[in-house]
């Protein structure tokens, strides 16, 4: 990870409760797109490593006999379960874990997921340890959003005044990011490509799934928003957070006169990393 940062529990403590509702969903054909590239066809083990509240293990761990969701959050583990029961799947296990605790015992997995967690961890050594862990042909899967202006005609809300919300957080908080107890003035690493080249993974290959979709969101869903990320989880307010909470939707309120915004889906980025067939 970053030089001057160490992880600690509590970097998405309390966020469980608002990330289904406060993040922006995955384009809707992101799981038959992938499923289609890796040739799935209800067979092998999923690893989800930062699985959080399940948002792509649950949906993904159809395509497999087994899947296993790897989170060090228990409120994201106790979310997640609570969406595979709702969603009717029996075939995940859910494992307290950081993904620098791998392969913690849990055997050979055919393709091997972080959905916009590899950047918490510390990538060398987790790139290593998991490339050992894929049998030859198994695939190492990123998924994410694709981060590019969108439109903002047509839409029937005004978007997020994502600008005025940080500059709110700022205020609170102070000038440099939070995350959990410590800082990070300079965000998480990127060099992701790089990492895995080193570790002795071939790619990426890349998929683009459209989403199309409008998003419709409530003054309470960009709130969630907000207490859905490592610099906004709630314990960073303390015992002020209902006096922040309001200045924060006074500030919503402000910005739509209606109390409803509207912003397009970004599109999913699939990037598939290979490990050499035998």
């Amino acid at each position: 990870m970053t030089d001057g940062w160490a992880w600690d529990e509590s970097l998405f403590e309390g966020a469980a409760a608002h990330y289904e509702r406060g993040r922006l969903p995955y384009a809707e054909g992101f799981v038959a797109a992938l499923a289609d590239e890796l040739g799935l066809d209800g067979s092998g083990r999923l690893l989800d490593v930062g699985c959080g509240p399940g948002t792509v293990t649950v949906p993904l761990a159809g395509w497999f006999a087994e899947a296993v969701g790897v989170d060090p959050d228990a409120g994201m583990l106790a979310r997640a379960r609570l969406r595979a029961a709702r969603d009717g799947v029996g075939n995940v296990r859910w494992v307290r874990a950081r993904a620098e605790d791998l392969p913690a015992g849990l055997g050979v997995f055919r393709v091997v997921v972080f959905a916009q967690s590899f950047h918490w961890t510390v990538q060398d050594a987790v790139a290593a340890t998991v490339r050992g862990m894929p049998p030859p042909g198994g695939a190492f899967v990123h998924v994410g959003e694709v981060t590019e202006p969108s439109s903002t005609q047509g839409l029937p809300h005004p978007t997020p005044p994502y600008d005025g919300i940080a500059d709110l957080v700022r205020r609170w908080l102070g000038p440099v990011r939070r995350a959990g107890r410590g800082f990070l003035p300079g965000g998480t690493p990127g060099g992701e490509a790089q990492v895995l080249a080193g570790a002795g993974f071939a790619g990426p290959a890349r998929l683009r799934v459209p989403s199309g979709a409008v998003a419709r969101r409530s003054v309470d869903d960009v709130v969630a928003w907000v207490h859905s990320r490592s610099d906004g989880a709630p314990h960073l307010f303390g015992t002020r957070l209902a006096e922040f909470d309001a200045e924060l939707r006074a500030l919503l309120l402000a910005s739509s006169a209606g109390g409803w915004f509207a912003e397009r889906v970004p599109d999913t980025e699939v990037r598939i990393w290979r490990t050499a067939r035998a």
